[in-house]
């Protein structure tokens, strides 16, 4: 009975907003469609290596602009 239930809740969750970042929020290294993301406020990120999730993670204002823009993104 809770199987159902918890199937149901992960169906209805919100999706993460996908990324659309190319270069990293936290060392600005280059990435694509293949890095691996990271979820931040209901939005992915793409990140350039393994201890950059934990980073951004830990303080995502250090690398996010309010808007979910990464603070290092070119304008």
């Amino acid at each position: 009975m809770l199987a159902p239930l918890l199937s149901l809740l992960i169906l209805a969750a919100p999706a993460a907003k996908p990324a659309t970042n190319t270069i990293c929020p936290v060392l600005g290294g280059k990435v694509s469609e293949k890095s691996k993301t990271v979820v931040v406020r209901d939005r992915e990120y793409r990140i350039c290596c393994g201890g950059c999730d934990t980073k951004m993670l830990k303080d995502p204002d250090k690398y996010l602009q309010k808007d979910g823009t990464p603070r290092n993104a070119k304008k």
